[in-house]
């Protein structure tokens, strides 16, 4: 956690117009602001002097800082961007996000290294797939990256691990076998030995646990059925029990939850389509129905939500565009809006894209914000396959070799 400096954080926001009183309470890592202005100058006065929001204690009250004077009206113009934001992220700044991903990989030492070590197969994914997507994978050494994953792999089970000498996990599995697809270098993969691992974690009840240890989600249920399908091993699996426990997670809103009775959720809802599009199971979904769900994410700033009465998050376009799509209901929300959402989360000086515009950019944004252009068809991307979350070319490559 880093410590809270009084007289830095005082000194930054001194410079911020419209602030009246700041008080900080350095012990309990909490910053209280007064007066009329908004949360994202805020943050965008504490960058300039290199501090950072999001390392800090989550009692932190500088997030929620606003107004108190300035009413409801300065919520909602937190977080919809002016014309003139809009006008100036107008273009995908594609060679800085490059830049930004190639850049990342190098900072070992970095906050956003050292957080992501756990997960960093999967950080190799979204990197690896966005510099595809804007034509730029010949920027890292494939026979490097190759050997990396290998170096994850665990042989005795068949599974990959988040990082080197880190537990098996089908999550990273999924990864890997992503990644080797970008490169075409499944032919390293002792395929069998990696598919008989994930249909082992395959329960009586149809669902898939996620590692040894049983946790069950559907969002295991879909990734299971993503790396056998790309393996071309899906019939080493129980496929009605498969699908008769995604259709036993849907809810009457049309959306579906992590097991039946949770709660419908975006990021859900685009596993147990995908799982269902893989199988050839849409005829299950209640199109219009999860349709209407799904655009009634779309905020007034034309960013997408995963569940009701929540922010706007740019790793949502991919979450419900993809599902808008597989079930041909991407018509009913508005693309252009969206857009400019995307491209206002951008860094233009150092590339990145962020969660919401002026906050932090992150590989895991960067390459959903990406991926989300690439289902509007954003001149210069790539085309993405909305099931299996690769460039459309590789996923050709997979099934129909060319």
């Amino acid at each position: 956690m880093v410590a809270l400096h009084e007289k830095r954080v005082r000194k930054c926001l001194s410079k911020v117009k419209g602030i009246e009183r700041v008080e900080v309470e350095a012990s309990l890592q909490k910053v209280v602001v007064t007066g009329c202005v908004n949360r994202s100058k805020i943050l965008k006065a504490l960058r300039r002097v290199g501090l950072r929001a999001e390392p800090w204690s989550p009692h932190n009250e500088l997030l929620s800082a606003c107004s108190q004077s300035s009413g409801e009206d300065e919520a909602e113009q937190e977080h919809e961007p002016s014309e003139a934001a809009m006008a100036e992220g107008a273009e995908l700044a594609a060679d800085k996000h490059v830049r930004y991903i190639v850049t990342v990989e190098k900072k070992k030492d970095s906050f956003e290294s050292l957080v992501m070590e756990h997960i960093r197969l999967n950080g190799a994914y979204w990197g690896l797939t966005t510099l595809d997507l804007l034509h730029k994978l010949h920027a890292v050494d494939a026979a490097e990256v190759v050997d990396w994953i290998m170096s994850c792999y665990h042989p005795e089970s068949g599974g990959f691990g988040g990082n080197v000498g880190h537990d098996p996990h089908v999550l990273y599995t999924l990864s890997a076998v992503q990644v080797l697809c970008l490169f075409d270098r499944l032919d390293v993969l002792d395929v069998d030995k990696v598919a008989d691992y994930v249909a082992g974690l395959q329960n009586e009840d149809g669902s898939f646990s996620g590692d040894i240890w049983g946790e069950v989600d559907t969002r295991f249920s879909y990734i299971s059925l993503c790396t056998l399908s790309l393996l071309h091993r899906l019939h080493k699996i129980d496929m009605q029990k498969a699908v008769d426990f995604i259709v036993s997670c849907k809810n009457l809103d049309g959306g579906f939850g992590a097991m039946p009775g949770g709660e419908s959720h975006a990021g859900q809802i685009f596993c147990c389509v995908g799982a269902l599009a893989i199988a050839g199971s849409l005829h299950h979904i209640d199109r219009d129905l999860l349709g209407w769900w799904l655009c009634e994410r779309q905020c007034k700033d034309g960013g997408l939500n995963g569940r009701p009465e929540k922010l706007a998050d740019v790793c949502y376009s991919w979450w419900v565009l993809s599902s808008l799509i597989m079930i041909d209901r991407v018509h009913w929300i508005d693309k252009e809006k969206l857009t400019k959402f995307i491209l206002n989360c951008q860094d233009k000086e150092n590339g990145g894209i962020s969660d919401r515009p002026d906050n932090a950019v992150d590989i895991y944004h960067t390459y959903f914000g990406v991926a989300g252009l690439s289902l509007m068809e954003y001149p210069g991307v790539k085309p993405m396959d909305p099931a299996y979350a690769l460039p459309l070319d590789v996923v050709n490559r997979v099934f129909l070799r060319r």
